[in-house]
C-alpha cells in the first residue's frame, strides 16, 4: 500500500488559496487607493479622473487573472484551468503527478507523452498546501486509473 493520503469527496477544487487572497486583496487595495487619489485631486477634470478609475479596474482584472488557476478534480475526471486556457482530461489520461523540488507548479505526465503544466497546485506561498494538494490529486489518479491487462493478463 502506498503512503497516499485519505481520498476526499468528489469535486474538490485545488489552488493557491493564499496567492489568490494576496492578488485579490492587492488588486482591491489598489483599485481603491488609485480610484480615490484620482477622485480626489481637484485639479483634475472627469475625464482624467475616470483614466484613474479605469486604470485602478485595469490592473486588479490583471490580478484577477493572476489568482485564475485552479486545479477541479471530478468523478469524470479533471479539469485543469491555466492562465491562457482550461483543459479537461480523463483519468486514465494522467500517468502521473510532478512537483519535484524547485518545480513553480504541479506538472501533469499524459498518456499522450506530453507534460501539462497545472498552476492550481504551486509551492510560491504555500509550500505545505501544494505539497499535500500534489498527493492528493496523486491519490486520486491512482485510485481512478485502471491499469491495462499486460500480454499475459486477463
Amino acid at each position: 500500500m502506498s503512503d497516499l493520503p485519505p481520498l476526499p469527496d468528489l469535486p474538490v477544487t485545488f489552488r493557491p488559496t493564499r496567492t489568490r487572497a494576496v492578488l485579490l486583496t492587492a488588486g482591491a487595495v489598489i483599485f481603491v487607493v488609485i480610484s480615490t487619489v484620482g477622485l480626489l485631486l481637484p485639479q483634475l477634470g472627469p475625464g482624467e479622473k475616470l483614466s484613474f478609475v479605469v486604470t485602478g479596474a485595469l490592473i486588479f482584472g490583471v490580478l484577477l487573472w493572476l489568482s485564475r488557476p485552479k486545479v477541479v478534480a471530478e468523478e469524470s475526471g479533471v479539469t485543469v484551468v491555466n492562465f491562457a486556457g482550461t483543459r479537461r482530461l480523463e483519468w486514465a489520461e494522467i500517468l502521473k503527478v510532478n512537483l519535484r523540488v524547485g518545480d513553480p507548479w504541479v506538472f501533469l505526465n499524459l498518456s499522450d507523452g506530453t507534460s501539462l503544466p497545472a498552476l492550481g497546485i504551486q509551492p510560491g506561498i504555500n509550500k505545505q498546501q501544494a505539497i499535500a494538494h500534489a498527493r492528493t490529486l496523486s491519490a486520486l489518479v491512482e485510485a481512478r486509473t485502471v491499469p491495462e491487462p499486460g500480454p499475459h493478463e486477463g
